[in-house]
This record gives C-alpha cells, sequence and structure tokens, in this order.
C-alpha cells in the first residue's frame, strides 16, 4: 500500500470508486463538483494505491489555530479491498505522517456510530471513542441525520501502535 498526492489520472477510478453502493452510502455527494478533488485547497488528499491499482482514497485537513491544532483524517476505498488492512495501513501511514512531519499532537476521525468496520479499523491503528455526535451527518439518502462516533488519538499513543 502506497499513499501519493491525488493526480487527475486518479480521478476516473476515485469516481468509480465512490460509485459503488457500498462506498455511495457513507460518502455520498463526496464528487458532485466537476472539479472534485481539486476543489477544496484546505484538504490534502492521497491516492490509496495497491500494487500500482487505486483503491481508494484518504484525506486530511489542519486546525491550524495555536490553542486548538490538530489534524481530522476521512478515508473510503474500494469494496474489493475492504477486510485486508488496506484502510488501516493507509490510516496508520497517514497517521504518522500528520504526527511526525506534520507535529500534530492529536487526531480526529468521525465514522458513522453504526459502521462498525470502520471503527475497528481506526482502533486498530490507536484511535479511541470520545463520544457521539448525535445527529451529525446527513442520511445518504439525504433525507434524515445520523449520529458519528467521535474517535481521537494521540501522538504519545500513535507510538504504542508501530507502523
Amino acid at each position: 500500500m502506497v499513499l501519493v498526492p491525488v493526480a487527475t489520472e486518479h480521478v476516473q477510478e476515485l469516481r468509480r470508486i465512490l460509485g459503488t453502493p457500498q462506498v455511495r452510502a457513507r460518502w455520498r455527494n463526496e464528487d458532485t463538483s466537476p472539479h472534485w478533488p481539486f476543489d477544496d485547497d484546505s484538504v490534502t488528499r492521497f491516492a490509496v494505491t495497491l500494487d500500482g491499482a487505486v483503491r481508494g482514497m484518504v484525506q486530511y485537513d489542519e486546525e491550524d489555530d495555536d490553542d486548538y491544532r490538530h489534524a481530522s483524517i476521512d478515508i473510503f476505498l474500494d469494496p474489493v479491498v475492504h477486510g485486508r488492512g488496506v484502510g488501516r495501513d493507509a490510516v496508520a501511514t497517514l497517521a504518522h505522517h500528520l504526527v511526525h512531519a506534520r507535529t500534530h499532537h492529536r487526531l480526529v476521525i468521525d465514522p458513522a456510530a453504526d459502521n462498525e468496520q470502520a471503527i475497528r479499523c481506526y482502533t486498530a491503528v490507536g484511535f479511541r471513542p470520545v463520544g457521539i455526535m448525535r445527529h451529525h451527518e446527513r442520511d445518504s439518502d439525504g433525507g434524515g441525520w445520523h449520529d458519528c462516533l467521535l474517535m481521537d488519538l494521540l501522538a504519545e499513543e500513535l507510538a504504542r501502535h508501530p507502523h
């Protein structure tokens, strides 16, 4: 598994992955902009590649106010690689980058509270539940809201989960 900055040649495959039912259920409307994934300068995006093939995307954004400095992570993967440790490796790789190269002391991630597979993945990297954010995110059909689990990881905790 290798993370590479998202480039034009990744877009078609990333859009295909976003269109799969399993991913669309969690990442609805992500790619509605014709300029996606280059439409938001506040987010840094990497293609998740496995044996040279694009298998998903991981991204982060940063809060740079000195009093609240931290980074948040989001990820989606092609369902063909679900359950194979690719997500864990991608999140761990990005977490190490954010702690060591970007000097963040705290990282957050917020999966849907019912997304047990994602929660297991993030827990394996060292993220811990902080609390439930009630009605935090729109449902995939846009008609309602669902809860998300706020999870965080401190730099010193990441050291206990070597990559």
